[in-house]
């Protein structure tokens, strides 16, 4: 199977670079915006979120057993505390649908629940509490509660349903983690009192780091972010000490080369995927292959059509953390519904294509598509319902 998935990967390939008229104006601009939003991606994103991320993840699988995550997050964890925790987790993590995946990976790979880890991926970028005071203040309070209301319930429902469709596999795999992890301790070594601290200051770094401008001065948020870089060498520096100070050269070293197996996993797949979504869509504010006027064109009113294309499309573009809204507040000055514009914003920031690649390579094909199917189905009627309200 392998061999015949590269074959027609090389096909592919030759197939494009033969018939694609890259003398056209369209496509080598939509070729240059895909290079252009890779390149914000890589300088926007990677050292800030991507990086922290992906130590995270390597550090859970060091400092974190198995055998504790499979206990609270796993077939048998009790689902007010699995899913209660994954559904506002996006509260804490101001993270795209990108720089989620390295944290879902790590806690998938140590043994939670298919539900609990789908709940996390998804509340993870779509309700971080900075998107919801922006979003009800640039689409309005009604938008912003909806979304909130709308991320919060469906990780925990596409979770559950997840669950429930993929029982017996999970159930499998659970017993096999179960075998290989008989004690039930929460670290793998050493205090659990330093554990937690160097996950605070590593989450520290990620918090800071990717801190957004807030619409008004003289808040608390105003006031983070005016020392955000402080906050994050701070974070960063007690991370430097506590590493050194309560671990070892070689759990040291184990942490290095977790963070790069995630790093080597998910990487290439992310760079591929927002070249792609940035060659069909542009970034914000540019075309793509596919126009935009189409998009405003199809996403008017409050039919079943327009929010379930608004739904499928805010699927498989990327969105920076926090530029669904000014992008939203353009489409919907267009024209476009806001039962549309809510069902984007409940599908749009929690998937992207790079964000489906990644999470294929970590759960397989089918568990993949029925996730996306979830989440684009609920968004559409989600959208449908609320278009009727407003």
């Amino acid at each position: 199977m392998k061999e015949i998935n590269k074959f027609l990967m090389l096909v592919g390939i030759f197939l494009y670079v033969y018939f694609v008229p890259f003398g056209s104006p369209r496509v080598s601009n939509a070729i240059l915006e895909g290079f252009f939003m890779l390149q914000d991606y890589v300088r926007e994103h990677t050292l800030t979120c991507l990086i922290p991320a992906l130590f995270i993840a390597g550090a859970v699988s060091v400092k974190v057993s198995q055998a504790s995550v499979v206990r609270y997050f796993g077939v048998g964890a009790k689902k007010i505390v699995s899913y209660g925790v994954a559904s506002v987790s996006g509260t804490l993590l101001a993270v795209c649908s990108c720089t989620i995946l390295p944290l879902f990976t790590g806690i998938y790979a140590r043994g939670a629940g298919l539900g609990p880890a789908i709940a996390f991926v998804y509340s993870g970028p779509a309700i971080n509490i900075l998107a919801i005071v922006l979003t009800a203040r640039v689409l309005g309070s009604e938008m912003g509660i909806a979304r909130a209301i709308g991320a919060i319930s469906f990780s925990i429902l596409i979770g559950l349903v997840m669950a429930l469709i993929f029982h017996k596999e999970e159930s499998q795999r659970q017993i096999e983690m179960a075998k290989a992890t008989p004690t039930m301790s929460l670290t793998k070594g050493g205090s659990p009192f330093k554990t937690i601290l160097l996950f605070v200051s590593l989450l520290g770094v990620l918090l800071f780091a990717t801190w957004a401008k807030p619409i008004n001065e003289g808040t608390l948020f105003a006031l983070i972010y005016q020392y955000k870089w402080v906050l994050t060498a701070i974070s960063l520096l007690a991370t430097i000490v506590i590493a050194f100070t309560t671990m070892g050269k070689d759990e040291n070293l184990s942490w290095m080369e977790e963070t790069w197996i995630y790093a080597k996993q998910i990487i290439p797949l992310l760079f591929i995927g927002v070249l792609v979504a940035g060659f069909l869509f542009g970034r914000p504010g540019h075309e793509g292959i596919i126009p935009s006027k189409y998009v405003e064109s199809l996403v008017g009113g409050n039919s079943i059509f327009s929010n379930l294309f608004a739904s499928v499309v805010g699927a498989f573009m990327y969105f920076a953390t926090l530029t669904e809204i000014p992008i939203l507040q353009g489409l919907m000055g267009s024209g476009m519904g806001k039962g549309p514009a809510l069902a984007l914003l409940l599908s749009g920031p929690a998937l992207s294509l790079p964000n489906m690649l990644v999470i294929r390579s970590v759960i397989g094909t089918k568990k993949t598509v029925v996730y996306v199917l979830l989440v684009i189905v609920m968004s559409t009627i989600a959208g449908i319902i609320y278009g009727k309200w407003a």
